[in-house]
């Protein structure tokens, strides 16, 4: 009979010690940059994601991910939160109205309730648009915000929410702000589209610089953040490219070897277009990526939208 020390635990397996070594990480919003940021991490982490569709289960576990089903819109399915993993992705967007962010309060309250000591490491995918218009303006990370747009009033909501835990050290959160993401895989993620619709742009007195990432790079650099990201930080997650709205879609066009699009003034514009369109025109900024690049340590594998467009 094998004799057992009383109160020593039998070994576990070689494979069941290196998976409970794995760096833990709960994906909170896991769409395409989520989806991308599993690829990326593959078998090295353990990745939990959070998902109100109980249709979506399948999929996340083939991509090696275990799902749990809860909604930030209703706080008590979060409750098991907290004490799943000491990193945090939250790529969720706030509702889609009202002034604030709710899902992101909710998403705290239960993340504070299991925390690991030290706090929990959080990384929250916010955007550009909470400067509002800067006529063009470039800058870095330390230019006061400006929302223009109740969408951009909920995503600086939800930051404030996140400086607030930090500065109660339960959390050390770092925020990115990112502009327009493309890639030629990501669902209306390329501008093919809309110049296939023959959609005009701005002639070039009246346009506007916009900031951009490949869905690929930001992927790239939420991990990036999730290592090395300083607590409390914003970064932008932009590429190199600096042009004018109309000038981007004119080398896609090139690119795509379709039409230019149509250019007219800003007032025809205001008669043809959305006002969702109306307001992506109506804010002009280029973003300094300094922070990207010396702090989070990221090198661009895509650093153009003249290369990013073609991969």
């Amino acid at each position: 009979m094998p004799h057992h020390h009383r109160g020593l635990r039998p070994a576990l397996p070689a494979a069941a010690t290196r998976l409970l070594r794995r760096p833990r990480l709960l994906i909170v919003g896991c769409g395409d940059v989520g989806q991308r940021v599993a690829r990326l991490l593959g078998e090295r982490w353990r990745l939990v994601a959070l998902t109100s569709d109980a249709a979506r289960v399948p999929a996340l576990r083939a991509l090696g991910i275990r799902p749990l089903v809860g909604n930030l819109d209703e706080p008590a399915t979060l409750r098991r939160l907290g004490a799943l993993a000491p990193r945090v992705l939250h790529l969720a967007p706030p509702p889609g109205h009202g002034a604030g962010d709710p899902r992101t309060a909710h998403l705290l309250q239960a993340l504070a309730r299991h925390a690991p000591p030290g706090g929990h490491r959080l990384v929250y995918g916010s955007t550009t648009g909470v400067y509002g218009d800067c006529a063009g303006a470039r800058f870095d990370e330390t230019r006061p915000v400006a929302p223009a747009s109740e969408r951009a009033r909920r995503r600086v909501a939800a930051e404030t929410r996140l400086r607030q835990a930090g500065g109660s050290g339960r959390l050390k959160a770092t925020i990115l702000r990112i502009p327009g993401i493309y890639a030629g895989d990501r669902p209306g993620g390329h501008p093919r589209e809309r110049l296939q619709r023959g959609t005009p742009v701005l002639r070039a007195e009246d346009d506007v610089h916009t900031n951009h990432i490949h869905a690929d790079d930001l992927a790239r650099a939420c991990v990036a953040a999730l290592l090395r990201g300083r607590p409390q930080r914003v970064i932008h997650v932009c590429d190199d490219t600096e042009l004018k709205m109309g000038d981007y879609f004119d080398l896609a066009a090139d690119l795509c070897g379709l039409p230019r699009p149509p250019r007219i003034s800003r007032a025809e514009a205001v008669q043809r277009l959305s006002p969702m369109q109306m307001s992506f025109l109506s804010e002009s900024r280029r973003l300094v990526n300094r922070r990207l690049k010396d702090e989070v340590r990221l090198t661009l594998r895509l650093p153009s939208v003249a290369t990013g467009l073609l991969a």
